[in-house]
This record gives C-alpha cells, structure tokens and sequence, in this order.
C-alpha cells in the first residue's frame, strides 16, 4: 500500500512512518517541518526506497494537490497538528489555522483527488485525533465512541471542529474515511515539551520537575509504537464511517508518573539524592481537564487489537531511550517555547 501520512516528522506521525516502511508500505512523509518537525526521527528509513519526503505545508492547498497527483496515494493517514494544550492557550490561531482549515484543504485535496482517480474502492482517508475532544472524566466512566463532544481548551476545540468536518465530508461528499482518538502518548523521539519528557530532561539536569495543581489529573497512557500498531490496524481493516477509541489500559495521576520516572532515573543514572525531591507543584494550567480515560472495546472486538505494553515498561524503555539519545534532545532544547512554562494566561 502507498500510503501519504502528514505529520510524519513529528512525534506519532514518525512512529507511524517507521512502522509502514518496516512492514514494506510505501510512505509518503508530507510536513511543514515547523518547530515540533524533526527529520532526525527518521533517520532508520530515510535513505529506504520506499520512504520519500515533502516539505508542505497542510494549510497550502496547491501544494497539497500536486503531492496527491506527483505520488498517487492508496491511502491518507492525517495526523498533522498543532498539538501541545499550553501553546493553544497562548495563541490559539495556529491551532484554528492548521487542524481545522489544514484538515479542510486535505479533505478537499483528497475528495478531488479521489473523484479524479475514479473513485478507487480500496482508498481511505484516516483521520487521527485525540480523546481530549471528549472533555473531562470524574472519578468513574469512560469515553466511549459515543460519548458527546465537550472540548475544553483551543486544542480540543480545534481538533473536534476537524472530527465533525471528517464526518461530514464522508456523509456529504462519499469520501471514505476512518477516525481514531487516542489516550496519551509517550516513548521514544517525544517532543521535548510534554509531561514525560520534560521530566525525564529537567531531573538530569537537576532543575525542578514542574507538577501542575496537585498532581491529580488522570491520564490513560498509550506507547506510541503500540498506538502506530493500532492505526495501521484500523487503516487497514477498520469499517468505513466509523471511529475507534485506542487507549494504553494505564491510567495513573500525573503526580504517579512523575514519581515513576524518578524511582527510574535513581537505579538508571543515580545520584547523592533522591530526583523526587526536585518535584515542584506549580500553578495549574488554565481549564485543566481532570481525568481522560478511554474504553477500548470497539477496536478489540471488531478488530482484535490491545495494547502490548504496560505502563511500567514503557517508562522504563522511554527513560532508557532519552539517557542514550542525548544529542537528539540536546538538539531541540533551542527551538521555540522549548523548556518555558506556556499557557499561564486565564
């Protein structure tokens, strides 16, 4: 299959690029490159037959139709997004501009190019977004497919604004789609901005490990190369028109997690004291969501798929990979935001 995957160069976009080339897919990498993009994710398949690049930008629709015509996909996987909660709440336009007009140019770049193709049978347009669309959990329940939108934050809004448009060119327009919206990811080649990550740098370099409120949020954690497991899955063989929640089944408190990497990093890169007491609660992040927890019967029953590792594993393979990957982070500490507390304004 020759599938075209935006975003490839960022986070889940190149777990997904690197998975599709080792399974003989031929994969076209469409990205802006813009502060999250790094090429150096890729470097395993970079110079493989079956994987090409190009440098578009999703809200440039000439562009994107004449990548369309230039590789004759099978298949889109959309994943290009502006993603990071923090940086929505700073200056919410890049989130409207790129995961709702971007999403609307690549649904309409497909649609042509479909309809110009003749409709092949076997093509399909998979839309990937986020549980976070679905809002805020107490303490019990889960989201389901069919739980109601009630995005709470410019990221979420702007991704649920691209699932209805997903939906609504299927249902207007035929073009055949699937979505997916996942838990929290983490592993390797993580932007270093997020929880995990920013954890993991800030302890080695003996800075505060910030903790927002008290801790408390509830996130279901997801490995990413278990998530690109789990889209390549769906692309595949998932029912036309329809979404499919994929969750890790690791739920644990942010306050949890932090105190896992630090039990971690104490047996893995040891110290005169503890990495736990450089932890810090600092102010919490304007309409925190509580807790996020995904039910994922749907695409184990209908497709037979479950998580493959646990949340202890994961952290651990995630530490390991950041103290042997050093110049890969060291690299990106400089860009944009990176290392500064965003999102401050209420």
């Amino acid at each position: 299959m020759k599938i075209l995957v935006t975003g490839g160069a960022g986070f889940i976009g190149s777990a997904v690029v690197r998975l599709a080339v080792e399974r003989g897919h031929e994969v076209i990498n469409v990205d802006a490159l813009t502060y999250a993009g790094c090429l150096e994710n890729l470097d395993s398949v970079k110079d493989n037959p079956l994987y090409s690049f190009e440098q578009v930008d999703i809200r440039d629709r000439p562009a994107l139709d004449d990548t369309f015509a230039k590789h004759a996909p099978d298949a889109v996987m959309h994943l290009a997004a502006e993603s990071h909660v923090d940086r929505s709440i700073d200056g919410p336009g890049d989130f409207i501009e790129t995961n709702i007009t971007g999403t609307y140019n690549m649904l309409e770049a497909a649609r042509a190019y479909w309809v110009g193709a003749g409709k092949p049978e076997g093509f399909r347009f998979h839309h990937i977004s986020t549980d976070e669309v679905f809002g805020s959990l107490g303490d019990t329940g889960m989201f389901t497919e069919d739980t109601p939108y009630d995005p709470r934050s410019p990221y979420s809004a702007s991704k649920a604004s691209s699932d209805h448009l997903v939906r609504a060119w299927h249902e207007t327009y035929g073009l055949p789609v699937v979505l997916t919206n996942c838990s929290n990811n983490y592993g390797p080649f993580h932007f270093p901005e997020k929880l995990i990550p920013v954890v993991i740098l800030n302890a080695l370099a003996g800075k505060p490990l910030p903790v927002y409120g008290q801790g408390i949020n509830v996130r279901d954690w997801l490995f990413v190369e278990d998530h690109a497991d789990a889209l390549l899955l769906v692309l595949e063989k998932g029912v036309l028109g329809r979404s499919y929640n994929i969750g890790g089944e690791n739920e644990a408190r942010n306050i949890d997690i932090v105190r896992k990497i630090c039990g971690i990093l104490d047996e893995k890169r040891p110290k005169s004291t503890k990495y736990e007491e450089q932890i810090t609660f600092v102010e919490d992040r304007a309409g925190h969501d509580l807790r996020y927890a995904i039910d994922p019967t749907r695409i184990r029953t209908e497709l037979g798929w479950r998580p493959s590792v646990t949340l202890d594993e994961g952290l651990e393979r995630t530490v390991q990979w950041y103290l042997d990957n050093e110049d890969w982070w060291r690299a990106l500490q400089a860009r944009d935001g990176v290392g500064k507390r965003l999102g401050v304004k209420g």
